[in-house]
């Protein structure tokens, strides 16, 4: 990748990887090329934007030209570089895993801000037990390490169990891998189920899950970078809800009287969410919180409050 046989700069590598990423259908041509030729770098892509004039060896854009070629037959730029970001922390990701998603990241703030109200809300008596938290479905981990990190942050970790579930065994092992690259390996305990754990007497205060809920005939239209990665993170059976469902009947046995369900949605499931929850869960409430571009993303489940204060709840 040189120009009349001089030594490529920042700027010449990235003109010819927009275009050719460009030219392959990428709808983010020029962000996807200055990550990959960051990271060809061993750099961030604020370092090349900085220095578009700075000198690249051959070594380097021989790895960009690698890249670009992977990213032009459709591989995600995430499972390129091996790295992706959420919520301000870096996350190993490979095709082990589904790449987090920025809407998830308004999953992890009201489950931290439900967790939150739980120890701040009322006083806690000295000997009360740690606030109860699972991730139903933890993938690489990003919801339930960050929610580790969070808390850490405040403080409150010590107050708080918290447990992650997955059916494949490959994800957890991602999950643990970036619990432990962010320290909190050993505050988060993983475990293989089919969504809540089978126990009779562990009841859960907040139930976080992002499932799978795109709708069975809509998984050929998606973009094709989403076909790298796992399709049983992706596909939620014929009305995109059938996981999301069994997860909504182990609720009345697994959650706590007071606890709540958090539980991310697709844009267009706020209505089919709200009438599957009526039919499964009588009573419950179910409040819908947007995301930043204004779409349903997140439904918020409680029993109600006659249920709620019943001794057999």
């Amino acid at each position: 990748m040189r120009a009349g046989g001089e030594v490529a700069t920042v700027r010449a590598l990235l003109d010819v990887g927009i275009a050719r990423l460009r030219e392959s259908g990428s709808e983010t041509a020029r962000l996807d090329a200055e990550l990959l030729l960051a990271h060809a770098l061993d750099t961030d892509r604020t370092a090349i934007l900085a220095h578009t004039d700075a000198p690249v060896g051959d070594g380097a854009a021989a790895r960009f030209q690698a890249s670009l070629d992977r990213r032009a037959a459709g591989e995600p730029v995430a499972y390129i570089r091996g790295i992706k970001e959420f919520h301000g922390l870096a996350f190993g990701i490979d095709p082990r895993a589904l790449i987090p998603r920025p809407e998830t990241e308004r999953l992890v703030e009201l489950a931290e801000l439900e967790i939150v109200r739980w120890l701040l809300g009322a006083p806690r008596p000295a000997g009360s037990p740690p606030v109860r938290v699972i991730d139903v479905g933890v993938g690489s981990g990003a919801v339930a390490v960050t929610l580790a990190v969070l808390l850490r942050r405040r403080g409150m970790l010590d107050e708080v169990t918290l447990a992650a579930t997955d059916l494949s065994e490959d994800a957890l092992q991602l999950a643990r891998e970036n619990a432990v690259a962010h320290a909190v390996g050993d505050r988060i305990a993983f475990s293989t189920a089919d969504l809540l754990p089978g126990s009779e007497t562990t009841r859960w205060d907040v139930v976080a899950a992002n499932l799978p809920y795109v709708r069975s005939g809509a998984m050929p239209t998606l973009p094709v970078a989403t076909s790298y990665e796992p399709a049983t993170a992706l596909d939620g059976g014929p009305d995109g809800l059938t996981v999301i469902g069994r997860l909504l009947d182990q609720l009345p046995d697994a959650l706590a009287p007071h606890g709540v369900a958090l539980l991310e949605i697709g844009g267009d499931q706020e209505a089919a969410l709200r009438a599957l929850v009526i039919e499964r869960l009588p009573g419950w409430s179910c409040e819908v919180e947007r995301d930043l571009g204004g779409l349903p993303r997140v439904a918020i489940l409680r029993r109600d409050e006659t249920d709620a204060a019943s001794p057999a709840a």
